[in-house]
């Protein structure tokens, strides 16, 4: 048998002992339900998705149809706590687009959001084709076989179409994210349980592969304005890039000299630090477009950040009267 049978061969053992095989997304052929699974599971761990946003998104939208007939405030609403919301955003423009997700790799790298990557995914998850996917432990496997230290995305997808295994692409593309997950771990590695010890060329020394990029992440201060008429706050629906579609509140370069400053709340983002220093003006007359209560505010699509700050004039408010 070909060293590269033998290895399918241990990856396939290895995965039906070991694998995460009642995960929900890989117990259905439903392409949408795989989909969505995938765009979840960017920069978001798998309990968190499985616990708290996958099947309550599944009930509110349970078919592409029906996420493309939904309103986006909706749709962000239910994405709500799950953040990077380009992604809810990029779903919904997909299903507004298509009914049915293609079964070529270009067609839906065409659909918004979808990158090579939940392209390949989508191709070897729904419809079983001989393609190998490239999620981050995946990345980490195959620095530690081939002892890559910083290899470019040409070179690593070159190699994960050599190992992929054409004739089971689902399980073993399966059992590649869960070996990575489970034992090729990033600090500590269980190289004597894993089955692709025998091909490593990095076990002696695998937290070398790949190297990790030191990253400085920035800080930024912003100044928030709670424009408060009658039990009311004023909030605006983002237009910019960051945020886009969301409600919150209103930000400014300079603190107002009429405005009260009631507290400040941080929120750390994969780019960068935030940190919001609050001020509540009351008004008599209001002056903004869109006013609501704290329990209208709660039905709408918000960012942590801001519902950090809804939290801040709960607590003054509550003081006030104790």
């Amino acid at each position: 048998m070909p060293p590269m049978k033998v290895t399918h061969k241990k990856i396939q053992n290895w995965y039906h002992r070991f694998g995460r095989t009642t995960l929900p997304w890989r117990n259905t052929t439903d392409p949408y339900k795989i989909y969505l699974s995938e765009v979840m599971l960017q920069q978001t761990q798998v309990s968190t998705v499985l616990e708290r946003f996958y099947f309550p998104f599944l009930r509110a939208f349970p078919t592409l149809k029906a996420l493309g007939d939904a309103p986006l405030d909706r749709v962000l609403k239910m994405w709500e706590g799950l953040g990077y919301y380009n992604r809810a955003k990029n779903l919904h423009r997909t299903a507004q687009m298509v009914t049915h997700l293609p079964q070529e790799l270009d067609a839906l790298q065409a659909l918004p959001g979808i990158g090579i990557n939940t392209a390949h995914a989508i191709a070897t998850f729904a419809y079983h084709q001989p393609v190998p996917i490239m999620e981050a432990n995946v990345k980490r496997i195959l620095c530690r076989i081939h002892q890559l230290t910083n290899p470019k995305p040409k070179e690593l997808w070159a190699y994960a179409y050599e190992m992929v295994d054409k004739e089971n692409p689902y399980i073993y593309n399966q059992a590649m994210m869960d070996i990575g997950s489970l034992i090729c771990t990033p600090t500590s590695p269980s190289c004597h349980l894993c089955p692709l010890e025998s091909i490593c060329q990095g076990k002696e020394n695998p937290t070398q592969y790949p190297q990790k990029k030191k990253r400085v992440v920035p800080t930024r201060e912003e100044y928030i304005i709670l424009y408060h008429h009658q039990g009311r706050l004023a909030l605006t629906q983002r237009e910019g890039k960051f945020l886009h579609g969301l409600w919150g509140f209103t930000s400014t370069q300079n603190p107002l000299d009429e405005a009260e400053p009631i507290g400040c709340v941080t929120h750390t983002y994969t780019h960068f630090k935030l940190i919001c220093h609050l001020y509540l003006l009351e008004e008599s007359t209001p002056s903004q477009s869109h006013y609501f209560t704290p329990k209208e505010i709660r039905k709408l699509a918000i960012s942590k950040v801001d519902d950090k700050i809804l939290n801040v004039y709960l607590d003054t408010m509550a003081s006030l009267f104790t």
